[in-house]
């Protein structure tokens, strides 16, 4: 099931934000999403964050400090919307 979470939430950030010439085999689970990672920006990981509160019923705060554990990688938004989700 955690592989599947991790695979839907690959899909998910390709296609919230529209990264036409990516696809879930490109992105690796422990890869980091910001930085040398997938190069996500701030405003990739607002979208992000609303996006992933709206479709899994999370509540993540900007000023949350665990926030940038939580979007370190795949693996690491997948654990938190298993822990936490409402949807």
């Amino acid at each position: 099931m955690q592989e599947d979470l991790r695979h839907e939430i690959k899909v998910f950030i390709i296609e919230a934000l529209n990264m036409e010439d990516v696809t879930p085999e490109d992105i690796g689970d422990d890869e980091p999403l910001f930085g040398e990672g997938l190069g996500l920006d701030s405003i990739d990981s607002l979208e992000l964050g609303v996006g992933l509160q709206k479709r899994y019923g999370l509540r993540i705060s900007a000023e949350n400090e665990e926030t940038r554990r939580i979007f370190a990688s795949v693996r690491a938004l997948a654990d938190y919307v298993t822990a936490n989700r409402t949807r």
